[in-house]
């Protein structure tokens, strides 16, 4: 037969008398000045059963009251909130932080195990300052990249909204904006979402939000490092102007010994070689995907040996995938025939025979003289013997130069008759 809490007083000494709760900064809400209500051993803990003094609060405008559900010693033993049961310090469920840190946490199921098991840990409570967690959470390593990565780092207060009317659902509510439940449609109830349980969120099993989130860090990117154990370098992108050589050594220092550090300030980009392997998987593992120097988030890749860059050549993107051709490019221009020693490098298609310094061009007398008469003029060509120097030409018909272009050779193009119908104009 049961009987009220005022009646029972079996053990009545570790019941709990608290003046403020534990609390996430979702649970309060954003308004510092909140009204909230006492009830000293109001109901009992839904984890160990033993009464607890309530807390009750509405954490902002138009959200729905909250209250406190598990007692402040089954809060410290998991570091939890004692609304909402996630941990303090991430915001995430129970079991993605036990599986983060790797640690199992077994509490006893049974009544009388459970209850022996509390006053341990009450004064195992007793004995710390109270500012850390005690029992497996507290001997457990500081922090995760994977809780780091799925951490909550604002306050979700979405969370705190009141429920789904469900009057509104059957079309019967009569409030209209009166009404303080929401006016939305509700969720799939085969959703796995849908169905949760808080004993099954305290001890870490069968959550379905810890369960989705453990998905979402499985298909989160990372940096395997490469097969070849020679491979000691990493590539730093996204420098920009006011990252340097100093502040790249200086992050980088506490994780071994640095051979070089090399910078391509034209593509932004830096490459550490590491004295060690082991130092540089240290140093890949503790900076992929949160390395932020001055201000700049910096992107870190493994580096490749030379014989990979040699084998992919074209066609390769840095991250080592092979690009598709895009379509309506020209293709590749065929490669230029061989040059014959022996031949001659003709490239204005003059006559092989004879040479551009031996041709003088007899220019036409200015405007307004008469030409000469045949027979008493120079020529227009003098052969230059293989010992006797050419004849000049006169002052006033000497070529302003040499023939440089085939433009200029009077046998080409129609030169003579150019000349001759601009005379005769």
């Amino acid at each position: 037969m049961a009987t009220s809490l005022g009646s029972n007083t079996y053990n009545r000494q570790n019941w709990e008398d608290a003046d403020f709760p534990i609390l996430c900064q979702t649970c309060l809400g954003e308004n510092p000045y909140i009204r909230m209500t006492k009830e000293k051993y109001g109901k009992e803990c839904k984890i160990c059963a033993r009464p607890f003094t309530v807390f009750r609060w509405c954490p902002g405008t138009r959200m729905r009251f909250k209250k406190t559900e598990v007692c402040q010693t089954c809060s410290k033993m998991k570091n939890v909130c004692q609304t909402c049961l996630l941990d303090l310090e991430y915001g995430l469920p129970i079991q993605v932080r036990d599986t983060g840190l790797a640690i199992k946490d077994d509490i006893p199921r049974s009544d009388v195990n459970k209850e022996y098991y509390t006053q341990n840990m009450e004064r195992e409570i007793a004995n710390s300052d109270g500012t850390r967690p005690v029992g497996q959470i507290g001997k457990a390593p500081s922090s995760s990249d994977m809780l780091l990565k799925l951490a909550r780092t604002t306050p979700y207060y979405k969370r705190n909204r009141p429920h789904i009317c469900s009057f509104w659902v059957k079309g019967e509510c009569k409030r209209g904006e009166e009404c303080p439940y929401r006016h939305e449609k509700p969720t799939d109830p085969d959703d796995p979402l849908a169905d949760q349980n808080i004993k099954d969120r305290y001890y870490g099993i069968n959550d379905p939000v810890a369960d989705k989130l453990l998905k979402r860090a499985s298909t989160m990117p990372r940096l395997d490092p490469p097969d070849d154990k020679t491979i000691t370098t990493l590539y730093i992108g996204g420098l920009g102007d006011n990252v340097t050589d100093g502040d790249l050594k200086g992050f980088f220092y506490q994780f071994g010994e640095i051979r070089t550090i090399t910078i391509v300030q034209r593509q932004q980009c830096a490459f550490i070689q590491f004295a060690t392997r082991d130092a540089a998987e240290m140093a890949a593992e503790k900076s992929f995907n949160k390395l932020i120097i001055n201000g700049r988030r910096l992107t870190v890749k493994w580096g490749r040996s030379q014989a990979a860059r040699g084998k992919d050549g074209e066609g390769v993107n840095e991250m080592g995938s092979r690009l598709e051709p895009v379509p309506g490019l020209p293709g590749a221009l065929p490669p230029p025939p061989p040059l014959d020693e022996e031949t001659s490098a003709n490239y204005f298609n003059l006559d092989p025979n004879s040479s551009p310094a031996v041709m003088n061009i007899a220019m036409p007398p200015p405007p307004g003289m008469n030409p000469p008469p045949p027979g008493f003029g120079p020529p227009m060509f003098h052969a230059m013997g293989p010992m006797a120097p050419p004849m000049p030409p006169p002052i006033g018909m000497r070529p302003p130069g040499q023939i440089h272009y085939p433009s200029q050779d009077p046998q080409r193009m129609g030169a003579h008759s150019a000349h001759g119908s601009r005379h005769e104009q």
